[in-house]
């Protein structure tokens, strides 16, 4: 737990200074709760944890969300597709959790956007039943986020006719559309939810160090008491132990290679898991004219085509991918099915000239007798198949907060002695206190520091209460008020604060996920790059050879994703992604090394 002295905010800054003292904590002290993985359910778990007063540490090998957790279609929804399979009591959990971060939770990073479903056109007779089938569906998403939803932080739907639909999204076809019915969800910035989840854990006494590799455990007799990790930062030293009295894997789709290393000493892991591909596509606002999002059927899954700022997503494809996970890659098979899928619904057919972005994610889906991973199950399950060690996986971002919590509930069965249960449904994350007041405020706001509204609220939609800080920042030196170069809707202000207070170590951080400027710009961040790593080279007192290194490995990384994304299938997408270097410096993740332990 924090110092009362000190405020909430000064103890989640994960600053230079920080993972200095929190590596020291990691090599001196025990732990009740270690935490491998920052992706969102292990930022998620840490904060659990840390909210009901045991001493917990985070480890993450890379940067925080730097997996899955930065490559979402950027929704908080309740799995509308979950009612037809019958899936209610996965409905029912996700609903719950979309209120609770809309209107408690965060809802400076998590807002309601509304979503068409497209009515085909056909006989009076179809019609009928289709609007009837979809409205159904959409009604009972309603009658359960208003029932069982903790604040539903949602309009509720609408029927629209043909001129309706058209009149709130202009592309679409009038031939293939007999109406639509607009329903809501959340939005987020699923990178930046991660950041704020780890920051309010490192704000409740946690240690969280992200070029952490943990390289092996530590056991003692058949009980896992710790880890063996590396900091990749500095990778002449020697490696440590870090002790805990309990470790928790929240590791996603690299959590068979732990299953595997456990069968290799003749320990069954319980469950499998596959990774499932999604690719999505960024093209500008301008490419498609609506002010609504959509969701359509396809021969596999569920394509959305949502509003994104001033840009478009376009997402997802569902295949299976066994090749590299720390950088799976989209090739141009993918991006034509999803091309293909939505021009069967624009009057102007995109072509590979809209694209601004593209990125790929893989989905840690619970392992079935499935052979399509869009049948596999979203749900997710926690096992101990060791003393001393959990493992959690499946479930989606929306949930991660009940994953979270029943992983720390049973670590707390095994530590034992009066803890508190969960709280983090009562737990608004860092910037959420006081939002509402503060974007009905936000054009006093902007008077007082000498900024436009619009600076205001760009800052308050990406920091909430903490857009005073980079305010502060601005008025302390001029310089941080200048839009960044190639990406002007973002403030330098912005690079230097995710370097001093959001844990980011590398320009790839910054530009990938603090910002989404590599996703977000036709250049894919090439002519940001010189002028983050100025701002970034400040902060961090980085000199000229680190700075020149950090824009090198960026430009290789957008090079290799081009030309992956120009490669005919999965195989050959990939070998040409392999050909830039991780900035962390360690090889692909092949196989099995996410760990290598001792046992």
């Amino acid at each position: 737990m924090r110092e009362p002295s000190v405020s909430r905010y000064a103890a989640g800054r994960l600053s230079p200074i920080r993972r200095v003292a929190d590596l020291r904590r990691l090599r001196d002290e025990q732990f009740d709760v270690l935490v491998i993985g920052g992706g969102v359910t292990g930022a998620g778990a840490a904060l659990d944890a840390a909210s009901r007063g045991l001493k917990v540490a985070l480890v993450e090998a890379r940067d925080l969300a730097a997996g899955t957790s930065s490559r979402s279609s950027k929704l908080i929804h309740g799995g509308l597709r979950y009612l037809e399979q019958l899936e209610l009591h996965l409905v029912h959990e996700a609903l719950t959790e979309r209120g609770l971060l809309s209107t408690r939770l965060a809802p400076h990073l998590v807002r309601p956007v509304p979503i068409l479903v497209p009515l085909p056109a056909g006989n009076p007779a179809v019609r009928v039943g289709r609007r009837a089938y979809y409205g159904l569906g959409v009604a009972a998403y309603d009658v359960f986020a208003g029932l069982f939803g903790t604040g539903r932080g949602m309009p509720l739907h609408r029927h629209l006719s043909r001129d309706g639909a058209r009149h709130l999204f202009p592309s679409l076809r009038a031939d293939t559309v007999s109406g639509a019915i607009r329903y809501y969800d959340g939005q987020v910035d699923d990178a930046r939810l991660v950041v704020n989840l780890a920051r309010t854990a490192a704000s409740l006494g946690a240690a969280v160090v992200t070029s952490a590799r943990v390289v092996g455990f530590v056991r003692e007799a058949r009980e896992v008491v710790g880890v063996r990790v590396r900091d990749l930062e500095a990778p002449d030293s020697p490696e440590f132990e870090v002790r805990a009295r309990t470790v928790v894997a929240a590791t996603g789709v690299w959590s068979d290679d732990m299953s595997q290393m456990l069968r290799d000493v003749g320990v069954r892991p319980g469950f499998r898991v596959r990774a499932s591909k999604g690719v999505h596509l960024v093209v500008p606002r301008s490419a498609i004219t609506g002010e609504a999002g959509l969701i359509l059927r396809t021969p596999t899954s569920v394509l959305f085509v949502i509003p994104w700022g001033g840009h478009w997503i376009i997402g997802t494809t569902d295949t299976d991918w066994k090749l590299d996970r720390s950088h799976p890659a989209a090739s141009a098979r993918d991006i034509r099915y999803l091309l293909d899928q939505v021009n069967t619904v624009l009057d102007r057919p995109l072509t590979t000239d809209d694209i601004e972005g593209v990125y790929a994610g893989l989905r840690p889906l619970l392992s079935g007798e499935a052979e399509a991973t869009s049948k596999l199950s979203r749900e997710h399950a926690v096992i101990e198949p060791m003393l001393g060690l959990m493992l959690v996986a499946g479930g989606k971002y929306t949930t991660y907060r009940v994953m979270a919590a029943d992983v720390i509930d049973r670590a707390v069965r095994r530590l034992g002695g009066p803890v508190l249960p969960s709280r983090t449904d009562q737990l608004p994350l860092l910037g959420a206190d006081g939002y509402n007041a503060a974007w009905r405020d936000r054009q006093d706001t902007a008077r007082r520091h000498g900024v436009t509204a619009g600076v205001v609220e760009h800052l308050l939609e990406r920091y909430g209460t903490l857009a005073v800080h980079l305010l502060a920042m601005v008025k302390a030196d001029p310089e941080l008020a200048t839009p960044l170069a190639g990406a002007p809707e973002y403030l330098a202000a912005e690079v230097a604060y995710a370097a001093l207070a959001e844990g980011a170590l590398h320009l790839d951080d910054v530009l990938t996920r603090r910002t989404r400027i590599s996703i977000e710009t036709a250049h894919r961040g090439s002519e940001s790059a010189a002028h983050a790593a100025a701002v970034m080279g400040d902060a961090l007192g980085w000199d000229k050879a680190v700075r020149e290194r950090e824009i090198e490995h960026y430009l290789a990384r957008v090079a290799a994703e081009r030309q992956s994304q120009t490669m005919p299938d999965d195989a050959a997408a990939d070998a040409a992604r392999l050909g830039a270097a991780d900035v962390r410096g360690f090889a692909a993740d092949r196989g099995i090394d996410l760990l290598q332990v001792d046992l």
